[in-house]
């Protein structure tokens, strides 16, 4: 598959990943009940605005790759942009997975939520229900970057080798090595 192609996939898939988050920042911030905030609440919705600032930057940086990927352009160049990529999706999956959906985190919200009742335990099902839907998204967007390094390494390594029959066999030598022995002679 071309790597146009699939850096495509790649942001296609940080798109739906924004995308749940997007729905995720919406619960925590605007369909938060009025009264009885506490930090906890803050502190939740400030981790799913971090991951929202650094899945935009994870997707701008796939878009420049695959500009620079396109044929006839800068394979360091996107390498570069694909790999600052994957640093800010690796940001994202940390705190998601810290601080978001922990085991520690959840509980916490799920305590909130029974303590306070009413209008807060509807939201702490909410939050739980739109975190967990951000799940399947980090799978695709692993998969897309893993496809992402072996397209580029394809690309990168496309050296031509030939095979020569001789009276003593076959001999495979490299483009590099035959116009090495060219220059020889």
């Amino acid at each position: 598959m071309p790597i146009e192609k699939t850096l495509r996939g790649l942001a296609d898939g940080l798109r739906q990943l924004r995308d749940c988050f997007l729905a995720l920042q919406l619960t925590a911030r605007e369909d938060t009940p009025r009264e009885g905030s506490v930090v906890l609440v803050d502190t939740f919705g400030d981790a799913v605005d971090d991951c929202m600032g650094w899945l935009e930057e994870a997707l701008a940086l796939a878009n420049t790759a695959r500009q620079a990927a396109a044929p006839q352009g800068d394979l360091a160049a996107a390498t570069i942009a694909l790999a600052a990529c994957q640093e800010r999706f690796h940001s994202v999956e940390r705190l998601f997975f810290a601080d978001i959906v922990s085991y520690e985190r959840l509980h916490d919200l799920l305590s909130f939520g029974r303590r306070r009742k009413g209008e807060w335990e509807a939201w702490v099902r909410s939050i739980k229900q739109g975190a967990e839907q951000c799940r399947p998204p980090f799978e695709d967007v692993r998969s897309e970057l893993i496809s992402c390094w072996q397209e580029m390494v394809d690309r990168a390594g496309g050296t031509s080798v030939s095979v020569h029959a001789t009276n003593i066999g076959q001999q495979i030598t490299s483009a590099e090595t035959r116009d090495l022995r060219n220059e020889m002679t």
